[in-house]
């Protein structure tokens, strides 16, 4: 994810007019090293998520997206569905004892580095030494690089909106003290996490480690203490974020980057009392499916680990499973419909669906029948598009109460 071997990946585009057609197994493509209009013919992308790099290739058919969760990922190598001729990583400079890390990014690396014929490395400076199951030994590398260069990073500290404020106050006050926490990247994450300043006692079991919960682990507001996956620990599979996040997880014991198949593992997950798992939405319907990666029949990101996670929460004791979702579109598209757009992909069923916050409120779809849910979710619909919720409700439904 955050650390691919750019350099690596350079010098292999570099000898494109050499090869034809190599497929490229990436989880997130952060750059356009392989996805530049012109390799088209040297390099395919089989991506295990559409991020914004790729997925104009996958529209036009230059790559290609593989639906999995996040957690089953490693099973593609481990089980040689997909072989790996060759895994091209990038990690730490070798300890006296002769270990790299892995450092920002285990995720299915770990297993690509399990199963590959051969292990190329790019040994940087720059990455930082994580500890968990981020180690492997120069004995294991086939061969290397020392090229250093500074990581990728993603700021996403802009100035939040007045409604990603008021949906990340609306979650904070969702969350008990004594909870753990998983959640994302990006504004709203940021405004939950920047809610959570009088909370106590909270604990991080998350997939991705991002820079607004160093705050909250300075404090002492995270202190890991009544989670029971690694109590004390803070957990994740894979760090992206700025240089300052970078330098706080470095060589440092309290952050664990651990195998996907053990974080996002729900029967790993529910053993942490007080769940709460946070992710959002790009459409839901008035039944409570889920839209989180695809626009229509577009690919827009993939299945990653919600379902993962939002499974997870929902069987912890009092967990709490929550999709966050602004009301309407920037142009002013209800995100709650009636039904979603045609092609659109179900993230997460409306069964695995309990919390969905917006601006305007919670609504909790837990227990309730259709007729309940869509009620509750058209009380925290845009006011411009209740009236039309309420028809379209009527009409599939029958009836509202």
């Amino acid at each position: 994810c955050g650390g691919p071997p750019r350099y690596l990946n350079r010098l292999l585009a570099n000898r494109a007019g050499d090869l034809q057609r190599v497929e490229i197994i990436s989880v997130n493509p952060l750059d356009d090293t392989f996805t530049n209009p012109e390799l088209k013919d040297s390099f395919f992308i089989n991506s295990l998520f559409a991020s914004s790099f790729v997925r104009s290739s996958i529209g036009n058919g230059a790559a290609s997206y593989i639906p999995i969760f996040l957690n089953e990922m490693p099973r593609l190598f481990d089980e040689n569905i997909l072989p790996l001729d060759a895994a091209l990583i990038q990690v730490s400079p070798p300890d006296r004892h002769g270990y790299c890390s892995l450092g920002i990014s285990v995720e299915a690396t770990r297993a690509a580095v399990r199963n590959a014929k051969k292990v190329f490395a790019q040994i940087n400076r720059h990455m930082p030494r994580v500890h968990g199951d981020t180690f492997i030994h120069i004995d294991k590398i086939d061969a290397y690089v020392e090229y250093d260069e500074p990581l990728i990073e993603l700021n996403e500290f802009r100035r939040q909106t007045q409604i990603e404020r008021t949906i990340g106050r609306r979650v904070a006050e969702l969350i008990e003290d004594q909870s753990t926490l998983q959640l994302g990247i990006g504004p709203i994450p940021n405004s939950i996490l920047d809610c959570l300043n009088h909370h106590r006692e909270l604990s991080i079991a998350t997939e991705v480690l991002s820079d607004g919960v160093i705050p909250l682990l300075e404090s002492g507001v995270v202190t890991n203490r009544y989670k029971t996956f690694h109590p004390g620990k803070t957990t994740c599979t894979f760090i992206l974020g700025t240089r300052k996040l970078y330098d706080f997880v470095n060589d440092n014991p309290n952050i664990l980057a651990l195998d996907v198949t053990m974080t996002n593992d729900p029967a790993q997950i529910r053993r942490n009392p007080r769940m709460c798992a946070i992710n959002s939405a790009l459409e839901i319907d008035l039944t409570g499916q889920i839209c989180a990666d695809s626009l229509g029949t577009m690919q827009y990101s993939g299945v990653g680990g919600q379902l993962d996670f939002m499974r997870g929460a929902g069987l912890s004791y009092h967990g709490k499973p929550i999709i966050t979702i602004p009301s309407q579109t920037s142009k002013g598209v209800s995100r709650i419909v009636n039904t979603l757009k045609q092609g659109a992909a179900v993230t997460t069923t409306r069964a695995h669906v309990h919390y969905v916050v917006t601006e305007y409120g919670v609504a909790n779809l837990f227990g309730k029948n259709c007729q309940q849910r869509a009620k509750a979710l058209i009380e925290i619909a845009h006011p411009n598009h209740r009236e039309a919720l309420e028809r379209a409700a009527f009409k599939r439904f029958k009836a509202l109460y």
